[in-house]
């Protein structure tokens, strides 16, 4: 892809700027809640950024200064989510995309603002880092709502926070502060909102510098350490680390190193 990719809604924008892909959830009006067109978009944005090579680091965001996302758009539950048969195809679209959010091999960024609720905390637990602005809200309401939450959302959200507080989060609905976050290991780090742009910006452009095959490798081998060890690929990560010594861009970084330059890597 190249610049802006075309979708079927204009409540999705993604975009390209060099080696960061951006996903931006555009529905400011109703507090960026994900529609089931939204979901639909998600899923092809990022199989999108999966088949570019160019792409060394995504960043999903909210537009406005309100809501990363405030969950799903429950205007749409009398006529999406009505009946069981309908829940199922709901069900189906939304598992697309944490789908291909759960196999997206590079870096993967949530710059958050305002509310990050539900679903859209959800989206965001699919991130490999979360940096959030002063201010932010985080809260899953599926108590209130009478909504079930599925393994795979709950297991990530318990490697983060642990059993307890996961249980606490679930139980009780509650909306937890942009500190109290930061305390629990929901997000990685906290900045006043007039800098979190340029944080997260600076973030991806030093991870796209460096070098891709040792990032998927590293990213590989936490998602195994996260699994049950009778379910781990070991010799998928080792044949991961084994290609990293034998790439060019190996060989790149230790000339690089010696010459006292910055390193240029191509992935290969």
């Amino acid at each position: 892809m190249s610049g802006a990719l075309k979708l079927d809604t204009e409540r999705m924008i993604a975009r390209k700027d060099g080696a960061i892909g951006w996903m931006v959830f555009n529905n400011p009006v109703r507090h960026n809640a994900l529609s089931l067109d939204m979901w639909r978009a998600a899923a092809t944005v990022i199989e999108a950024f999966q088949t570019d090579d160019q792409i060394r680091v995504a960043i999903m965001t909210g537009a406005g200064d309100k809501a990363f996302v405030s969950g799903a758009d429950i205007s749409e539950f009398e006529t999406q989510r009505a009946s069981a048969e309908a829940e199922k195809e709901y069900g189906r679209v939304t598992a697309r995309a944490m789908a291909a959010l759960a196999a997206f091999d590079r870096p993967l960024i949530a710059m958050i603002r305002g509310y990050c609720m539900g679903g859209g905390l959800a989206m965001a637990l699919n991130a490999d880092i979360r940096i959030a602005a002063e201010g932010a809200k985080f809260a899953i309401p599926a108590s209130r709502l009478g909504v079930g939450y599925g393994f795979s959302g709950l297991k990530i959200l318990t490697d983060l926070v642990g059993p307890a507080m996961a249980k606490e989060i679930l139980f009780s609905s509650r909306r937890l502060s942009d500190s109290e976050a930061l305390r629990i290991g929901l997000v990685n780090r906290v900045v006043p909102p007039e800098v979190l742009e340029e944080e997260v910006r600076d973030l991806a452009e030093t991870i796209a510098g460096n070098a891709p095959l040792t990032i998927q490798a590293a990213k590989a081998a936490v998602g195994e350490v996260l699994k049950d060890p009778d379910r781990r690929d070991l010799a998928k990560i080792e044949a991961m680390v084994r290609a990293c010594f034998d790439s060019a861009d190996y060989t790149e970084g230790r000339r690089a190193f010696m010459e006292k330059r910055k390193p240029v890597f191509q992935g290969r």
